[in-house]
């Protein structure tokens, strides 16, 4: 960071002395940069992948010696619950990333996960064994045991947004970035402050060993994975368990979202269920408290049923002589009996504590906070040119699709550098040009096999883009679906004659808790039907135009787009195999005709030459195939469309 001239913004002299004031002589010792990714995890190798394939000027800090760091600690029992799948009866290789949940995206098969493990839910040492081999075999430039400790901004109006980045690490190294990309996740554990907390113990430090609970009484608070996970393992040697909570339990086979407790993980419901002395309670941690008494049992109260000021006066405060009141009032208060020990299990936050002036992004809000706040294409909300990546992206689609995984930031991973490729090179998102006889195909291929949309659905969309008054299109695969009205600075696409928008879906009134997901009547078999589809299929969007901000921001709710001009739902299917001629492919070409005005059917040369001797419009596939190639010249056709025909006329053309 350069000294400030005389004639420099309020804003910039701020931004030098914050820096000043931080690191004492201004330093001038800094490493430009094009790309700065912050965290070596998944997300953040999966970044540098792209980065390194374009030949882009980047460099990974990681605070460890290796890649993938948080799996060396988690999860704490050494079970993912991200299937790996190794057999589809397919030799597809998109199609199986669909069910393959671990891979990052690569050119390179031998880097697929399922030549790594073959456990359907491996060890997590695994994983931080693929994560290297990630590294070294594409060579990703890494520096490592470096800790990024500040991160500042300066405005700069030769800096590609107007800004660039300023990063700090802990031995005193100094960097210079255009693009800052934040991989670091979310790993700072949520402590929650409320009387007594300091008696509980956390997930991220719990003993492992079920040696350590014998015989003893255990209240869990929370009700994630990490929760389940922790009580399964120690559940057949204590006395009983508790977990508590502020929500319902949420099951992943109800709501349809990963983050929800896995059946592999859920053995607790059995023994809750079955009154097996476990059990599950709700309420809010803001309302309870903690009570150490003198024997060193942990007593779980509400805050209402205490009398604090008179616990001050016996030394509640200090842990000393612990005061318990109104345990009589109610006989059967069920937690009644005294703990051994209270473990929190509450997932983890975004670390916001490296960001420091403008660069400090905005937090989410209610639920989400533990996120930072970004748009539909993963930029943060609040200053251009930072990128989140990875875990820590996934507000985005919370408690929808798969962003906060591995199986879905992959691929929002790859459309944040599309969109760079875009913004600072100039490259247009990547699209094929096809005649409109192909279109009809081009979906039915996609819909069956990208993985891309089967793991983000709803957030990421294939966009067909008409072209030459609906005689050719352009395909984009990918696309962020908040993202739309912002399509064509996005891709450098222009959107002249309509598109189409392509996504999978869940039904809207069928995923939540309290649903019966097993009733008789959950999956619809009828094409007619297909709008009620309950589980995951495609839907198609037609737009005359390109929808506007506004539009997206007034949508129905529960749509993840704006009302189109006409829509089409491709009835469920139990393989997710949608080449059925009848239910899927014929009620799809039809939707496409009525949209475009036109006939996508495919005809023999015998139908072409019929077709140009007796209409004025030939079908768009003999204009494409039979005319160009080998049947009668193009230029013929305009004549024959206004020639009244006879016997005579007839004989006397001249077939080519």
């Amino acid at each position: 960071m350069p000294k400030p001239s005389v004639g420099c913004t309020f804003a910039t002299l701020v931004a030098w002395i914050t820096f000043t004031s931080a690191y004492g002589a201004v330093p001038t010792d800094y490493l430009h940069l094009d790309y700065c990714v912050i965290g070596a995890g998944p997300g953040g190798l999966q970044i540098a992948y792209f980065l390194q394939r374009s030949q882009r000027h980047y460099l990974v800090f990681e605070r460890s010696n290796l890649s993938g760091s948080f799996f060396v600690h988690y999860p704490r029992h050494r079970k993912l619950i991200s299937i790996n799948k190794r057999f589809t009866g397919k030799q597809n290789k998109e199609f199986n990333l669909r069910h393959d949940w671990n891979s990052l995206l690569s050119h390179d098969d031998e880097l697929l996960y399922k030549n790594y493990a073959k456990d359907f839910f491996p060890h997590a040492d695994t994983m931080v064994h693929y994560l290297n081999n990630f590294t070294k075999r594409f060579d990703l430039k890494i520096r490592y045991n470096t800790a990024i400790m500040w991160i500042e901004a300066e405005r700069d109006p030769a800096a590609w947004s107007g800004h660039y980045f300023f990063l700090a690490d802990q031995n005193d190294n100094h960097y210079r970035c255009s693009v800052l990309l934040v991989a670091t996740g979310i790993w700072v554990p949520n402590v929650p402050d409320f009387p007594g907390s300091e008696h509980t113990e956390g997930y991220e430090s719990i003993s492992v060993d079920p040696d350590h609970f014998v015989g003893q009484t255990v209240l869990i608070l929370g009700r994630g994975n990490a929760a389940f996970e922790t009580a399964d393992n120690i559940v057949g040697v204590t006395n009983f368990i508790h977990m508590l909570s502020r929500s319902r339990v949420r099951l992943a086979w109800a709501t349809h979202y990963v983050g929800d407790i896995r059946a592999v993980n859920n053995a607790m419901l059995d023994t809750y269920q079955l009154k097996s002395l476990d059990g599950l309670l709700e309420g809010d941690l803001e309302n309870i408290a903690i009570i150490q008494d003198k024997k060193g049992k942990l007593h779980l109260r509400l805050r209402y049923q205490f009398n604090e000021s008179k616990a001050s006066q016996d030394g509640w405060s200090n842990g000393t002589n612990q005061h318990l009141l109104y345990e009589d009032e109610i006989d059967n208060f069920s937690v009644r009996e005294p703990y051994d020990r209270v473990i929190r299990c509450l997932g983890w936050k975004f670390d916001f504590s490296i960001f420091n002036n403008i660069t400090k992004p905005l937090r989410n809000r209610g639920r989400m906070s533990k996120y930072p706040l970004v748009k539909a294409t993963y930029e943060s909300a609040s200053l251009p040119g930072m990128f989140i990546i990875g875990a820590a992206s996934h507000s985005v689609d919370y408690r929808k699709s798969a962003g906060g995984f591995i199986h879905g930031f992959r691929y929002t991973a790859r459309a944040v550098h599309r969109l760079m490729e875009r913004r600072y090179h100039g490259i247009p998102w990547p699209a094929t040009t096809l005649p409109i006889t192909h279109l009809t195909n081009a979906i039915i291929k996609r819909i069956n096999e990208a993985s891309g949309l089967y793991q983000m659905f709803t957030v990421l969309a294939d966009v067909v883009l008409l072209r030459k008054n609906a005689t050719e299109f352009e395909y984009l695969e990918e696309y962020p679906v908040g993202a739309l009205p912002h399509l064509q600075e996005n891709t450098g696409k222009n959107v002249t004659d309509g598109l189409f928008v392509i996504d999978l879906e869940y039904g809207s009134n069928f995923s939540r808790p309290e649903s019966d997901v097993f009733h008789p009547s959950r999956s619809v078999g009828e094409p007619k039907h297909a709008w009620l589809s309950n589980f995951l299929h495609p839907v198609i969007y037609f737009y005359k135009h390109l929808p506007t901000e506004a539009e997206m921001m007034h949508r129905p709710k529960f749509w993840p787009l704006p009302r189109p001009h006409n829509i089409h739902h491709i009835v469920e299917d139990l393989l997710t195999d949608w080449t059925a001629a009848k239910a899927h492919i014929l009620p799809l070409r039809r939707f496409l005709e009525n949209c475009l005005g036109t006939d996508l059917r495919s005809f023999f040369a015998e139908s072409c030459f019929k077709f140009t001797l007796t209409n004025q419009h030939v079908p768009p596939f003999c204009h494409h195939g039979y005319l160009k190639m080998q049947g009668l010249l193009d230029e013929v056709t305009p004549w024959l469309g206004s020639l009244d025909h006879s016997p005579s006329d007839m004989v006397s053309i001249e077939v080519h």
